[in-house]
């Protein structure tokens, strides 16, 4: 029997030994701390919970809370040690993030088919199955050699992303669909605005919070070439009072067709997938806290109850560009004895991270004891989110939290609003899963 090297013992890691082990296949998990720590970790052990000790909801109306429970079914332990360190969080799943750590910690090294290495690596051996999860900060050896030997040019040092709307939550009363000049197709979502709408949108961009910056985050900055080509939105605003609507908020070429007018200033949305049922907000890169983020565009008509299935982020963040270079199994096309997993696959969060080392270590064990793949269905949450990691979605390929707008919808209108919509969609996930041969 073949064994399979793991690199890298974050959450994803971590759950992709464990996922191999548990199908009796021997495991060896190659981890750089305590000898090399990367400016984000502060502790030796496994799994270290760097910016939170929440994973966030626990409900199935939730995407993330879906994904959790699917987890769960398919024995995660991830979720078994969440489980077994929770702390009151109400709906959420919040951990003791020292005790979450040890838990996951011991059973690793504890788990007698696994053999843990504390070493940093530079490269993997091409003849072994290998499933590389170093993670965001993936040190820079590793990172030359993936970019390098493996052919994987488009890996990107840093994530500069635009907020992701769920389209069910748009205002279509005031938002409306149109091309420029009308050209093409009317593909863009256009949220029109007065100048007083659009006077007190600014100020409250100009003058809302931004994140605090790691470090290693204005590093990255400093050294990005195209930094000044996805400009934060808050900086272009501070610019001038009209640097916005001579930018992404041009009107010119827009006629709202309930007026029959072009508007002060108009925030354009694209779709995000091909159901149609996520929209960006185009050139909204920004840099502001998630809370400011929900504030301050929800000023923008039409986006007044908008719920943001993912926020706009700028930070050092070492992702593929993986559609068309993995598989949904989280192999490689090119090299399928090699699998990623974890953030640099282009999931987004903790859980989500997790879910693809489960997804990569079923199928690396599979591989080591020659059997079938298994390609979750995009029904599923993880089956979703492995499906987006190895597709992508329209345009550029942009990291992705778990989220209802991925996952493969109903052909039919469910009635009850949008919370009865995603329980329907949990309904029929847990049950196609339950259909699932491992």
């Amino acid at each position: 029997m073949k064994s399979v090297t793991v690199y890298g013992a974050g959450l994803a890691g971590c759950e992709a030994a464990w996922q191999a082990a548990k199908r009796g296949v021997p495991v060896r998990l190659v981890e750089m701390k305590p000898q090399k720590m990367t400016p984000a970790h502060h502790t030796a052990g496994f799994a270290e919970l760097v910016c939170s000790n929440s994973l966030r909801s626990d409900s199935l109306s939730n995407a993330v809370g879906l994904l959790k429970e699917e987890m769960r079914r398919l024995g995660s332990l991830i979720l078994e040690a969440a489980d077994a360190t929770r702390v009151p969080a109400g709906s959420a799943l919040a951990v003791d993030r020292e005790k979450f750590s040890a838990y996951i910690s011991d059973r690793i090294r504890s788990h007698p088919l696994i053999t843990v290495e504390e070493r940093e690596a530079g490269e993997v051996d091409p003849t072994e199955i290998s499933v590389i999860a170093t993670g965001p900060l993936t040190s820079d050896a590793m990172a030359n050699y993936i970019a390098g030997e493996l052919g994987c040019p488009g890996l990107h040092f840093f994530d500069a992303a635009a907020p992701i709307v769920d389209f069910s939550t748009v205002n279509m009363d005031i938002a409306y669909f149109a091309s420029r000049y009308g050209k093409g197709d009317a593909d863009y979502l256009n949220c029109p605005m007065t100048k007083e709408q659009y006077d007190v949108f600014y100020e409250a961009l100009i003058s809302a919070e931004e994140a605090a910056l790691k470090d290693f985050d204005k590093a990255a900055q400093k050294d990005l070439k195209v930094f000044e080509g996805c400009m934060p939105v808050e900086v272009m605003a501070k610019r001038g009072r009209d640097t916005l609507r001579y930018g992404p908020l041009k009107p010119v070429g827009l006629v709202d067709p309930r007026t029959g007018k072009e508007a002060y200033a108009v925030v354009q949305l694209r779709r995000e997938n091909r159901a149609g049922t996520m929209f960006n907000l185009v050139g909204f890169q920004t840099h502001l806290t998630f809370p400011e983020q929900r504030r301050v565009f929800r000023l923008i008509p039409g986006l007044e109850n908008a719920e943001f299935l993912r926020y706009g982020v700028m930070h050092r963040n070492t992702y593929l560009s993986s559609p068309g270079l993995l598989e949904p199994t989280y192999a490689m096309k090119s090299r399928p004895q090699i699998f990623f997993a974890g953030q640099m696959t282009g999931v987004e969060g903790y859980v989500e991270s997790a879910g693809s080392g489960l997804v990569a270590g079923v199928n690396a064990a599979k591989l080591a004891l020659e059997q079938a793949p298994v390609v979750f269905p995009e029904e599923t949450m993880i089956g979703a989110m492995a499906a987006y990691v190895s597709r992508g979605g329209l345009g550029e390929f942009v990291p992705m939290n778990a989220n209802f707008g991925i996952i493969k919808p109903f052909s039919v209108r469910v009635k009850g609003g949008k919370a009865a919509r995603n329980e329907r969609l949990s309904e029929r996930s847990l049950e196609v899963l339950s259909a699932v041969a491992l």
